[in-house]
């Protein structure tokens, strides 16, 4: 369905309004601290994250929305645009050291798959940095979320405001280092490691 996350131009100046409140910060740790290698940005949208990483050709995006891909070509020229869905990433096990997602998992169709698949494509010892909103802890604030879910979910494109991100990324088999979690309101951010047996 087509909503504000496929129209580029309303989806950048949503952003430019939420980072200017707040999410800057966030968005610059997320693609901080990234390990040398190859580097998949999950549903890059307008490449508003790769813009903040070093110019290098390691740099990959992947994003469904044709659109979104265009004008990421024209924020980072540098970086290889993939069209695809993180359900079913098209590059072979182990090729990334780091993978980078930002406000992505509330619009993934089938989050267990998704989160399977960045599992698959991580080398051995990489990590997922991962910068989400999702379902309040307090009560009242998810009975809202829960409310609000479709019409939000219809006029977004896809956003799911009600999801709990961190439950199924542990769910999925990996670990959050707890040094790297970070919580404000319904907004987390956190480092995602392997197994214990998939590291090096």
């Amino acid at each position: 369905m087509r909503g504000v996350e496929q129209i580029p131009w309303l989806y950048d100046l949503g952003m430019v309004f939420l980072e200017a409140t707040g999410l800057g910060p966030w968005r610059r740790w997320l693609t901080s601290d990234v390990a040398p290698g190859r580097l998949l940005d999950v549903g890059c949208g307008t490449g508003r994250n790769l813009a903040l990483l070093p110019a290098a050709p390691r740099a990959v995006g992947l994003e469904p929305c044709a659109e979104s891909l265009r004008q990421a070509r024209r924020r980072a020229p540098g970086a290889l645009l993939v069209q695809g869905r993180a359900e079913a990433l098209p590059f072979r096990d182990g090729t990334f050291a780091t993978v980078t997602s930002g406000l992505v998992f509330c619009s993934v169709r089938d989050v267990p798959a998704g989160l399977a698949e960045l599992r698959r494509v991580l080398r051995p010892g990489g990590r997922v940095r991962m910068l989400e909103h999702v379902r309040s802890v307090h009560r009242w604030q998810a009975w809202l979320q829960d409310r609000l879910q479709p019409a939000w979910t219809c006029v977004t494109g896809g956003c799911h405001p009600n999801r709990e991100t961190e439950r199924a990324v542990e769910e999925a088999g990996f670990r959050i280092d707890a040094a790297s979690r970070r919580a404000a309101g319904s907004m987390r951010r956190f480092v995602a490691l392997p197994p214990e047996g998939e590291t090096t």
